[in-house]
């Protein structure tokens, strides 16, 4: 386990009226701060407190709400439990520098009944605090429905730390913080009396998710495989090769999703400490609102991206910016590289999906892991399932029907 987890219980308080039993224990690296019980389904819907992913893309949205009529009928009709319980809270995980921090997450659990494992979530891609997983209802939480523990970090930048830049794709350091939120968890699981029955870890991330699920997978089978033993590993939509993006949105000069642009260079000069120069990238009127419209945590993506009002690299992005030849583009490219993920052979079974329509993480990313992974333990699953923010609404259905 990790070098700071020490057990210590302080106290044990147990709610009642009418309600199911839940212990609140104050163990030493998971703190909780928040409890809160939903139905996952209301009158026939899915509950509106359950965010969805959100691009600002009207037409992708359509075509997610169609999706989710479909996993609305497989929750109405395979759930064991409607109410679940949010656990909010915080724990001791690793700064990028290694350093301890405190970061928080959540943790979503089926009212009642056992629990059968911990899925351990990767988010995708968020813009405002109250998206990140301690401040809202993520739709992965409705997996708890199906009697699983779900837990779901912040990452470094949200929740407890929304004052720092959230390091955006810095692989090691967001997968950490993952990986860091399982181990506090467990423990707490079984102090309160929720212990999944089965030891075994099942993994799940979506586009930036994606990414991060398969950078938790390499460090678990690296480091913690016995005090997380892995079951099924599910990602989806995922830029598991950022070098290869980088040059298809170069190449092509358009984005899916115009605010990963700022976040990617400002994230991966934050998580490598590359010094860069950010007006060197971003063009004046990004370089003026960048702390306004990305680093506040005010905005949601689809807020974002309507304030940036560009589909075009080359709205946001400067020529130097853009050419790699430049000393200081070639720079954050080798760091790209290295923060890809097709750099390690899964010891679980992996299930890769991906949308061959996707308009936000090139589908390049899918045939490059494809190409990788060959004759490897891997199950691949790429089809015509919409733009990128259907692909997710029929991801999360595929995993639960899976599960």
């Amino acid at each position: 386990m990790k070098k700071w987890i020490y057990i210590s219980f302080v106290a044990v308080l147990m709610t009642t009226c009418q309600k199911p039993e839940i212990e609140i224990v104050d163990f030493d690296t998971f703190h909780v701060t928040d409890v809160k019980y939903s139905d996952v389904i209301v009158n026939g819907s899915m509950n509106p407190e359950i965010r969805t992913m959100e691009l600002g893309d009207e037409n992708d949205a359509k075509t997610a709400s169609i999706s989710m009529v479909s996993l609305v009928e497989n929750l109405i009709a395979t759930m064991q439990s409607n109410k679940v319980i949010q656990i909010a809270g915080t724990y001791t995980g690793h700064d990028i520098n290694e350093a301890p921090i405190t970061l928080s997450g959540k943790i979503i659990l089926p009212a009642k009944g056992k629990i059968k494992n911990m899925i351990v979530v990767s988010h995708w891609t968020i813009g405002s605090n109250r998206e990140c997983p301690s401040e809202s209802f993520q739709l992965e939480g409705i997996l708890a429905s199906k009697g699983y523990a779900v837990v779901m970090a912040d990452y470094i930048g949200y929740g407890v730390t929304a004052n720092r830049i959230h390091p955006y794709m810095h692989l090691s350091s967001t997968a950490t913080s993952v990986v860091d939120m399982a181990l506090a968890v467990k423990p707490y699981l079984k102090a309160i009396g929720r212990e999944p029955e089965s030891e075994e870890v099942i993994l799940v991330g979506y586009s930036q998710g994606g990414s991060t699920t398969m950078g938790a997978m390499n460090i678990i089978q690296n480091q913690y495989s016995k005090e997380l033993p892995l079951k099924m590993v599910f990602a989806g939509g995922g830029p598991y090769d950022m070098a290869a993006t980088f040059d298809i949105a170069m190449l092509e000069d358009k984005t899916g999703i115009p605010c990963a642009v700022p976040m990617i260079v400002q994230g991966i000069n934050e998580g490598c400490d590359l010094g860069l120069n950010l007006s060197d990238f971003f063009k004046p009127v990004l370089m003026e609102h960048l702390d306004e419209w990305v680093n506040s945590k005010k905005y949601t993506v689809g807020e974002i991206n309507a304030m940036l009002n560009a589909h075009n690299v080359s709205d946001l992005m400067t020529d130097v910016g853009r050419d790699k030849q430049n000393p200081q583009t070639a720079k954050l490219y080798r760091e790209l590289m290295w923060n890809s993920i097709l750099i390690f052979s899964p010891r679980a079974p992996l299930y890769l999906f991906h949308s061959i329509d996707d308009n936000t993480v090139p589908f390049i990313n899918a045939t490059k892991a494809e190409e990788y992974y060959k004759g490897q333990n891997v199950s691949y699953d790429f089809d015509h399932y919409g733009p990128h923010q259907a692909g997710a609404v029929k991801f999360i259905l595929k995993v639960y029907q899976q599960l």
